[in-house]
């Protein structure tokens, strides 16, 4: 029995998805994980998920906003009964050699410095989506974590969604035949983000550290703290945002590297405000037998179309997989002909990050895997931003087109930062 369902079994939770809590103190020491959060919005999440997996206790927290470290600490106190050690710097965490690993929730463009720096110092890492901010980031990634033998878990959660894995299975095992092209979806209705001006930087920010390897910019009223995405310098627009996932199941589910071409155009419709990526996309990838589509639409909601969030498109028909844990079937005619329904939980992807450490357990999303499905995002905004199909080599995932700006691949980063 693998130790990932061996876990769940003691947790009463095999089949029910949504585990209890399993307070730090119940642990058996021996196996007991230490682990620090870095990014307390999503990172909430995180220590909701990691005070459900047994034998875990949340060491620190760390953000550079006080008022959210305070948060997320009285969280896990909530939860475990526990009070962590907090700090702004998450290398104060890193120099803690009882940390086992780090579980880092911070803007897109911390993502690989942190993971980097965490390698080194000899801790394992779940990264959250899309792992990195550059495509010569993600490579590297995947570098360090193999040179350094640590365990670095994408957050693309689906990954460990039973019933999404269900469908994947279902997919590998032929039962659509041959597939020659995905599409995935995402819509929101996201309002305008206005026009910043500069503003003190509020006391309980570290506004310097936040920037940490970026070249620095000064501070204005609608970036902090979720506005950044929309700016090219900090961001990666939706396709890096919400993007990933799907791309990430579509490449998942047809054991798929890296494209022959990317192409993404589209633009900033809906708002005459500060945003610099576009709010409606449409990037296209070609892994020369199969077509992949990812479509979106962050300010108009669709909602007369009923969208799944991936399709896949076969020789004996199609299958839907939903941004849950759901799917179903559709025969050539277009008639469903199985559908599977579930809840989702993210708890079991920070589980099995948890038994690869201790049990040594296959990671479900291994940053080197994984690193690609940011590549995809990395080649459509580079396309986008270049108005240039991009040609790929795809033994290497390296961009063949000339002409294309060095800064797009790898960024320039702050003194003291480089990579």
């Amino acid at each position: 029995m693998d130790s990932t369902r061996r876990r769940f079994l003691q947790a009463g939770i095999a089949t029910a998805c949504f585990p209890t809590i399993v307070r730090a103190e119940d642990a058996r020491p021996s196996n007991r994980l230490r682990i620090g959060v870095m990014g307390l919005s999503r990172g909430l999440d995180h220590i909701r998920s990691f005070s459900r997996v047994p034998d875990v206790e949340i060491a620190w927290v760390c953000d550079v906003d006080a008022q959210r470290v305070a948060k997320g600490a009285a969280l896990v106190e909530q939860l475990t009964g526990r009070k962590p050690q907090t700090a702004a710097d998450f290398r104060r965490i890193l120099e803690d050699k009882n940390v086992d690993a780090i579980s880092i929730a911070a803007p897109n463009f911390w993502h690989a410095p942190a993971t980097i720096l965490a390698c080194q110092a000899g801790k394992h890492v779940y990264v959250e989506k899309p792992g990195s901010y550059c495509a010569g980031e993600a490579e590297h990634m995947a570098e360090v974590a193999a040179g350094h033998k640590r365990h670095v878990q994408l957050g693309t959660q689906r990954r460990s969604y039973p019933k999404t894995t269900e469908a994947v299975a279902r997919l590998k095992a032929g039962e659509l035949g041959r597939i020659r092209a995905a599409r995935s979806w995402y819509t929101n209705t996201r309002g305008s983000i206005g026009t910043g001006k500069p503003v003190p930087v509020p006391a309980h920010l570290d506004y310097n550290l936040w920037q940490g390897p970026a070249e620095a910019r000064p501070y204005q009223d609608n970036l902090i703290h979720y506005n950044w995405h929309w700016f090219w310098h900090w961001g990666n627009g939706e396709l890096g945002n919400n993007g990933v996932h799907a791309l990430d199941i579509v490449r998942w589910g047809l054991g798929l590297e890296h494209p022959r071409k990317a192409t993404c155009s589209g633009g900033r419709y809906h708002f005459d405000d500060d945003q610099e990526t576009p709010d409606t996309t449409m990037a296209v990838f070609d892994f020369g037998d199969t077509s992949v589509i990812w479509d979106g639409s962050s300010c108009h909601r669709r909602a007369a179309d009923t969208l799944p969030f991936v399709k896949f498109y076969g020789e004996k028909g199609s299958m839907e997989i939903d941004a849950g844990n759901s799917y179903r079937m559709i025969d050539p005619e277009g008639k469903i002909v199985d559908e599977v329904k579930a809840g989702s939980s993210d708890v079991p992807h920070f589980a099995n990050f948890a038994d690869a450490i201790r049990d040594g357990a296959t990671l479900n999303a291994p940053i080197a895997d994984s690193h690609r499905s940011a590549m995809l995002c990395h080649y459509g905004n580079i396309s986008y931003r270049t108005g240039k199909t991009i040609n790929i080599d795809p033994a290497n995932g390296r961009i063949t087109t000339p002409g294309i700006n060095a800064s797009l691949w790898q960024r320039p980063y702050r003194s003291g930062w480089g990579l």
